[in-house]
């Protein structure tokens, strides 16, 4: 596929969420639709929708990418994605219930109610630092997809990319908000689920397999181990490990998170809010299913035609992350690269998008007190909306640049692995609220608590061999965290009188 055929499907795709976002927003853009979607949102759009929130471009290329990783990754992610389905049941449970018996916009409300301004406010600050990161390595995936196979050859930098992308994302957002995202957000989902389903067809059909053939192709490959039950002090991948790092990182990136629980509580009732996060577990597990085979597929497919691994331009080592896209783009026909695209292009705007319009949420109404009564009707309040939705566009800009400069790994890696340092404060404020009914904290502190926290996780991270006999840390770090967290309001808390 050319640059200029590759460039002609993004402008038309865009084209078509302009045409949505104009529908959503011209008869009401207000903040209510902005933040809530005026909280009539149907359970089954939501619920389809968060499915390309949840995957975006990391799960499209770099989790089938990491299949085949030299330190032999195989399907281990599938275990994690277990722990993850238990999660999702946990915030339907807990989570969801408290949120609407709240009639929360933000969901860091509950910390101002439990436990006071000072660890409200850094509950909001720890949730705007961490989407903000995550939400730029999703997006910077796809940017340097888009740059190798697409503005390279036209002489356009990366950062004008990163710009444009995020200036075409600002455009469609900026007025109908939430509203918008819960159609677009379908929209696109429609054509990442589509995409999985047509790459593997396509990939079968290139090396003359039929459905049952590929089946039995990948399960006798050296790819498709799932469970690992060895060594688990020293290896990151045990079943344990990945299972507890699932629960926990959906909980804290998931249930704790204004993004995905913004979405839910744009349903009319907790019951469709429940119904949203049940059918959404049951769709994510198998959606995930199928990726890791797209990635057994990839490697299986490479291997018959002599395809190396593409290595990155900066730092010349092999890049698992650009596997799909080399494939799709060069050595498959027009129509599997057309559905590559689209299928790439939605996982990854389906989950920047929203998260901008999440963050901007957060700063409005955490921050700014937009939800109050007497501020909905204050002058020139959607503008300043405006302004901090271009603030955001612009940090996120900054932060893919950063990023793009000093990163030569998996991306999925990466970003679970941060994930665990600034969504584990999260988990340990939440978690004292929940489960400490009779003690409130001195709040002034709860913010040193929260910066204490990830440090103290980072040298235990790295001094785990010889702390703890060996023992090698993965995305269960985040527990740590949220006890460190946990465990240091407990010593500056006091009785509820």
């Amino acid at each position: 596929m050319t640059p200029f055929t590759i460039l002609t499907l993004i402008i038309i795709y865009f084209g078509i969420l302009f045409t949505i976002s104009h529908f959503t927003s011209r008869k009401d853009n207000g903040n209510e639709a902005f933040f809530k979607a005026n909280k009539n949102s149907k359970w089954y759009l939501v619920a389809f929708g968060m499915i390309g929130t949840a995957l975006s471009g990391v799960t499209f290329i770099s989790v089938p990418g990491e299949v085949g990783a030299p330190s032999g990754e195989q399907f281990k992610y599938f275990q994690f994605v277990l722990g993850n389905a238990i999660g999702f049941l946990i915030i339907a449970k807990i989570l969801l219930p408290l949120y609407y018996r709240l009639n929360l916009t933000s969901i860091y409300g509950y910390i101002e109610r439990r436990l006071g301004t000072y660890s409200y406010k850094t509950a909001a600050t720890i949730f705007l630092i961490s989407r903000t990161i995550g939400s730029a390595f999703r997006l910077y995936l796809v940017v340097i997809v888009l740059q190798r196979y697409v503005f390279d050859f036209y002489g356009i930098p990366f950062a004008a990319t990163v710009m444009i992308s995020l200036a075409l994302i600002f455009a469609y957002t900026y007025r109908g908000g939430l509203k918008t995202i819960i159609i677009t957000d379908t929209l696109q989902t429609f054509f990442l689920v589509t995409s999985v389903f047509m790459t593997i067809y396509f990939i079968c059909q290139s090396m003359n397999l039929n459905m049952v053939e590929a089946f039995e192709e990948v399960k006798n490959s050296n790819y498709s181990k799932i469970f690992f039950f060895d060594d688990f002090v020293s290896s990151k991948f045990h079943f344990v490990k990945q299972i507890l790092g699932g629960i926990f990182v959906t909980i804290a990136m998931v249930g704790l998170d204004q993004d995905l629980m913004q979405k839910n509580l744009s349903c009319a009732t907790i019951k469709e809010a429940q119904k949203n996060m049940y059918s959404f577990t049951v769709i994510f597990v198998l959606i995930n299913i199928f990726f890791l085979s797209v990635g057994a597929l990839l490697y299986i497919f490479a291997a018959k035609n002599g395809i190396a691994v593409p290595t990155d331009l900066i730092t010349g080592k092999p890049r698992t992350d650009l596997l799909f896209p080399e494939i799709a783009f060069h050595h498959l026909t027009i129509i599997p690269s057309v559905v590559f695209l689209l299928g790439l292009t939605a996982a990854t705007f389906a989950t920047t998008d929203s998260a901008l319009t999440a963050l901007t949420t957060s700063f409005c109404v955490d921050f700014l007190a937009m939800d109050k009564t007497e501020n909905l009707n204050k002058p020139n309040v959607v503008r300043t909306r405006h302004f901090v939705h271009v603030g955001f566009s612009l940090l996120m800009f900054f932060v893919i640049i950063f990023f793009n400069a000093v990163n030569d790994s998996s991306v999925v890696g990466m970003i679970f692995r941060v994930a665990s340092y600034t969504y584990g404060p999260l988990l340990g404020l939440y978690s004292f609220g929940l489960f400490m009914k009779s003690k409130t904290v001195t709040d002034k502190l709860a913010p040193f608590i929260c910066v204490v926290s990830p440090a103290l996780t980072f040298l235990i991270s790295e001094n785990s061999k010889s702390l703890f006999f060996g023992y090698v840390f993965d995305n269960e770090l985040i527990i740590i965290n949220g006890l460190i967290t946990f465990l240091g309001l407990l010593i500056i808390s006091k009785r509820v009188t």
